[in-house]
């Protein structure tokens, strides 16, 4: 319930409109330092999988093509799909695995029939995600986060060290140093102005550097073509799936949740970086998220190419940026529908020296690593919250570097399920997570109409639950206080609002040594009130009438969380007590 400083870095925030050349720049640079990996991505797993030239010709058209038209799904926001803000759609690593293995045991169509499939749990996910708030915690996606930080950096480190075999020693070492002393000298020192355009620079300078060396390849961009599209080569769908089908479909399940657990962290991260001043998570945004990732992935198995997933790294785009206005997205967006059309231009991009992108890259992984930091640091983190961390991270780590039992885990479902990271990682948090909730002090249940005769219920309900606690007078009467302001300010909203239509409030509470929380949850519209009693040291010393009950639940409380779903509205009161 603090207030928090505003965030300076935040030049433009998501309604707001930049200057043209701002809009474009911020795009076209985004555009450029991930069209590669969005294209790789899909080069490595065909070639591993053996597939024709043909294939992998249409494959990265169809992954572009999709990429963008959902990173601008992403920004415009078209009615519970897309999340507003930018967030980078491109095709994600994490599948990878799964995806070879279909290609190896049926071909593209086989993987385009598990891909349709596995998107409709993402679609029940984005619905349901009110219900699965206890496990996908803040403490859950900040360690997904984390741990794609981690499990990318080996590769990243591994690019940043790749150069043609007659070149000089000194070629990679001085290009990448080149790229991230420009970037991290502006990012830290140059106005503001200047540090808009820090990706760019520091990618023109590596290049620079690396140019009279022969890193930057210019034979593959002169054999380009300049517009192409390969109609021809779509591998289809496979409509009459067999064992193979079967065998699969659970590793595509797991890892789309896996998936979407990402999405869900992007989808909290994005909001906090995009605002000058900090507000409560909107989960509204994190459902359209999903909903967007969820088009995204139906769209690349209709097309037969690899799943979409957001990239992190638009986090840390927009912090280095400052830009977060959703323009931007839809930049980023139609430049790879472009770049899909002309292959000359996406050779262009894809010839930026491996050591040039691998250290921009670094930089931005850097700050994704700290971005899923705090996310766990601002909800809070005692012993178990801890031990979730920690374990999850290291755990994930170790899979991924092939530290723990690498024999056991040798082919099968089992390589598929642990040999990334991030999977193995964010199975162990989910795992923790479910276990502590499992296991917590049972609930106590209201449930009541939303109106003035729920006051003598509800007060009641909780001096029955405080007694069952052993609380003293002092720590009931705080306690039912507390849950009175609350249900105050939800009959206000309610009286605000022109639904007139009789509504329902479940609470629940439980105890957890000291400290009580009670759940309210019910619909309502208008503001965060996490945001309201953030605001309170702005008002005036006197308060109008539908301040009283804000403040005095600030008093009462020890912490207040509004979490807005579509369709649900779940406040959070925490009360310290004593027995």
């Amino acid at each position: 319930m603090s207030v928090e400083a505003e965030n300076e870095n935040v030049r433009y925030e998501p309604e707001e409109r930049p200057p043209g050349l701002v809009t474009v720049g911020s795009g076209l640079q985004a555009a450029m330092v991930i069209v590669a990996p969005v294209v790789l991505t899909v080069v490595i797993v065909a070639r591993i999988a053996e597939q024709p030239d043909s294939y992998i010709t249409w494959g990265v058209f169809a992954a572009l093509v999709v990429s963008g038209v959902t990173t601008v799904l992403q920004a415009i926001r078209v009615g519970r799909v897309g999340a507003g803000h930018v967030l980078i759609m491109g095709t994600s690593g994490a599948f990878i695995a799964v995806c070879v293995a279909a290609m190896v045991e049926g071909g593209p169509a086989l993987m385009a029939t598990l891909i349709i499939i596995s998107a409709l749990f993402q679609f029940a996910l984005a619905a349901r995600l009110s219900l699965l708030r206890r496990i996908f915690t803040p403490v859950v996606s900040g360690t997904v986060i984390m741990l794609i930080a981690a499990t990318v950096m080996p590769i990243v480190f591994d690019t940043m060290t790749t150069a043609p075999e007659d070149t000089s020693g000194a070629a990679a070492p001085l290009a990448a140093a080149a790229t991230i002393v420009t970037v991290a000298v502006l990012v830290l020192r140059a106005p503001p102005a200047w540090r808009l355009w820090s990706p760019i620079i520091g990618i023109a300078v590596g290049c620079a550097v690396g140019a009279p060396f022969g890193l930057y390849e210019v034979q593959q961009v002169a054999d380009a073509a300049w517009i192409g599209v390969p109609a021809s080569s779509w591998p289809g769908i496979d409509v009459t799936p067999g064992t193979e089908f079967w065998a699969l479909l659970p590793a595509f399940v797991v890892v789309t949740i896996v998936g979407a657990v990402e999405t869900i962290g992007d989808g909290i991260a994005i909001q906090r970086v995009s605002r000058r001043r900090a507000q409560a998570t909107d989960f509204r945004v994190v459902q359209g998220a999903l909903n967007a990732d969820g088009v995204g992935n139906f769209l690349s198995g209709l097309l037969g190419t690899l799943p979409n997933t957001t990239y992190s790294s638009s986090i840390s785009i927009a912090e280095v940026t400052g830009v977060a206005a959703r323009r931007v997205g839809v930049v980023i967006g139609v430049a790879f529908v472009v770049v899909a059309f002309f292959p000359k231009v996406a050779a262009l991009l894809i010839a930026i020296p491996g050591p040039v992108a691998g250290a921009y890259i670094t930089v931005l992984i850097g700050l994704l690593f700290v971005q899923g930091m705090q996310l766990i640091i601002r909800d809070g983190v005692d012993h178990r919250k801890a031990l979730v961390v920690g374990a999850a991270f290291w755990i994930g780590t170790g899979f991924q570097n092939q530290w723990i039992f690498p024999d056991l885990i040798e082919g099968g479902f089992l390589e598929v399920l642990l040999g990334n990271g991030m999977t193995a990682g964010t199975l162990v948090a989910v795992i923790l997570v479910g276990f502590l909730e499992l296991t917590g002090s049972r609930r106590s249940r209201l449930n009541l109409a939303l109106d003035t005769r729920a006051v003598t219920a509800l007060e009641e309900f909780l001096r029955a639950f405080a007694a069952k606690a052993r609380w003293d007078s002092a720590s009931t009467e705080r306690l039912t206080s507390a849950g009175e302001e609350t249900l105050s300010i939800l009959l206000q909203e309610q009286t605000n609002t022109s639904d007139t239509a009789s509504r329902r409030l479940a609470l629940t509470a439980r105890m957890d040594r000291n400290t009580a929380e009670m759940e309210f949850v019910t619909v309502l519209e208008g503001q965060n009130m996490e945001d309201r009693l953030s605001y309170l040291t702005e008002l005036p010393p006197v308060p109008d009438e539908h301040e009283v009950s804000f403040r005095l639940l600030w008093h009462y409380a020890s912490d207040v969380r509004h979490q807005k779903y579509h369709g649900v509205d779940i406040v959070t009161v925490t009360v310290e007590g004593h027995r």
